[in-house]
């Protein structure tokens, strides 16, 4: 019987042994072995929770109950998560092969715990908080968040997650690094992203508009698969990323 995986992953492969500039893009599904379920679908959290809390005007308006969701979920709920092998496998890469960069949907920081260098956060970071209204920033570390809602200790302004709340623009910087690894980069690595939240789902598009061979890691086909992907992997993350790593350490010993 043929085994489509295994024919795949010798593409992929190839295809990054002779790559010179390789990135990584990566949604909720690198972060579900870590315990931390996606947004959508099924089991989604927003299945279980109402998505007003991260809406800035609500927010605003009744800050001590939007945070008493937000401290459950993002701090309580994913507060134990750690790396998983995906993360340390794209670290490995970083480090001794072309990867360049990981553009990240993500907000819970586990690349960078899994030892990731250049990460562009498109969505933020939970692990900072925000004041919104000295911009003042602060490790979640240092916010007492048994007193609800935190405020800031220069201004008094209250303090909110430095991740996209619904309503808010992506952050310039991230943006506009993100885009240029999508006309850079001659290997795509798509993680764990179905291509269903916007404008990131463009970026990949973009890279495959550039040459960029688009190689795709998800348990289940997309609208990726259909529309972009040269090469699919199918299989959790942490899996594929394992068999991946290995095929092309053993080349380089």
């Amino acid at each position: 019987m043929i085994d489509l995986l295994e024919i795949n992953l010798k593409k992929a492969t190839n295809a990054i042994l002779n790559a010179k500039h390789i990135t990584a893009f990566t949604g909720a599904g690198i972060s579900v072995e870590s315990g931390i379920p996606s947004y959508r679908g099924k089991d989604g959290l927003w299945t279980k929770y109402d998505t007003k809390v991260l809406e800035l005007n609500y927010f605003h308006e009744n800050p001590k109950e939007a945070w008493e969701t937000i401290r459950k979920i993002f701090y309580e709920y994913f507060g134990n998560a750690k790396a998983n092998a995906a993360h340390f496998a794209l670290a490995k890469m970083e480090k001794e092969s072309n990867l360049k960069a990981i553009i990240t949907q993500n907000i819970d920081n586990l690349h960078y715990e899994a030892g990731s260098k250049t990460v562009f956060e498109f969505h933020g970071n939970s692990k900072v908080m925000l004041c919104t209204k000295c911009a003042k920033k602060y490790k979640v570390e240092q916010i007492d968040l048994n007193k609800l809602p935190p405020k800031c200790d220069s201004c008094g302004g209250l303090l909110k997650p430095d991740f996209i709340f619904f309503g808010e623009g992506i952050p310039q910087e991230a943006y506009k690094n993100s885009f240029a690894e999508a006309e850079e980069a001659d290997v795509f690595l798509l993680i764990g992203t179905t291509g269903l939240v916007q404008p990131a789902a463009s970026i990949p598009v973009k890279a495959k508009q550039n040459g960029a061979v688009i190689v795709e890691i998800n348990p289940e086909r997309t609208v990726f698969t259909e529309g972009i992907t040269d090469i699919f992997l199918r299989g959790k993350a942490g899996e594929v990323m394992t068999k991946l790593s290995e095929l092309l350490y053993q080349n380089f010993s």
